[in-house]
């Protein structure tokens, strides 16, 4: 692990703009019934909206929507009933001056959503189902590609690397390439690892571990570990609310090595724990 300077980019988000110079806290906002960590607890648009809030008191500057769960296991859900999750809570956020992601990796959902006020796309299947990538063109918006193999409920069958983070990084660069040649703004892409997707405990301690590599690709790089089950196998620890500290400190460890954006379900804490790294990093520059 080495010290990486920050991404020098400006990510617009409709009339608001993220300076990705700084880490930026995305905070989760689940409304679904099966989440790992929170399933359930926001499903109401008024639990959701204060929920999401008081995470941007807390100190968040985007809030990310997900309609579906992607732990394994997880049921599927229609596109209808997708945006009837999803939808109502952009349009309440939208009143609010706080960027808005939405966690789906369905098109229509996309599109909905977009009409509604939201201003990123993260798709944990870095825009490979039908219709995605002309989608992400059409709506020309950021979208965030992580990296993960299979679906959900088939990716630890696919957790076999020979050197995970080259692997990871090879992957992400065909999905960077296909999004370019489809017409996606370089200017509009941000790139995930995907922890914990098609990767075991090892697998994603090295990744952290060697997080600056994925800064070979050239593209600002969130982080996205937040209570993580490989966390709690570390800490000995497997309720998934006993793993703030150690998310908080594996997130820290992604800012030192350049992560632009931290997708977070404890935003205050993770806040606090910045507050300290960056008067750190102040006073080191007025030595």
């Amino acid at each position: 692990m080495r010290l990486m300077p920050l991404t020098e980019h400006q990510l617009q988000c409709g009339r608001l703009e993220l300076d990705l110079s700084v880490p930026h806290i995305m905070g989760i906002l689940n409304v679904t019934p099966d989440s790992f960590s929170d399933g359930g607890k926001y499903l109401a648009t008024e639990q959701a909206l204060a929920h999401a809030l008081q995470m941007m008191s807390d100190g968040a500057t985007v809030i990310d929507i997900g309609g579906e769960s992607t732990r394994p296991g997880a049921a599927v859900v229609s596109e209808i009933e997708e945006m009837r999750r999803v939808i109502p809570v952009v349009e309440a956020l939208a009143q609010h001056d706080v960027v808005i992601s939405i966690d789906t990796s369905t098109p229509s959902v996309m599109r909905a959503a977009v009409a509604a006020g939201a201003h990123i796309w993260n798709d944990v299947r870095g825009l490979t189902r039908a219709g995605a990538l002309e989608t992400a063109v059409e709506l020309d918006i950021p979208v965030i590609l992580m990296h993960m193999r299979g679906e959900p409920d088939t990716m630890n069958s696919l957790a076999h690397y020979e050197n995970v983070t080259a692997e990871v990084i090879q992957e992400l660069k065909l999905r960077i390439t296909e999004a370019l040649a489809a017409g996606v703004k370089a200017e509009h892409i941000i790139v995930d690892p995907g922890f914990g997707f098609a990767k075991n405990t090892e697998q994603n301690l090295q990744l952290l571990n060697e997080f600056d590599q994925l800064h070979q690709l050239g593209y600002p790089v969130m982080s996205a570990l937040s209570r993580k089950r490989f966390l709690g196998e570390v800490i000995g620890e497997l309720a998934a609310d006993q793993r703030v500290v150690s998310s908080v400190v594996a997130h820290l460890i992604c800012v030192q090595q350049g992560a632009c954006m931290l997708r977070v379900h404890d935003v205050k804490a993770t806040a606090d724990a910045l507050k300290v790294w960056q008067a750190m990093q102040v006073q080191s520059v007025q030595r």
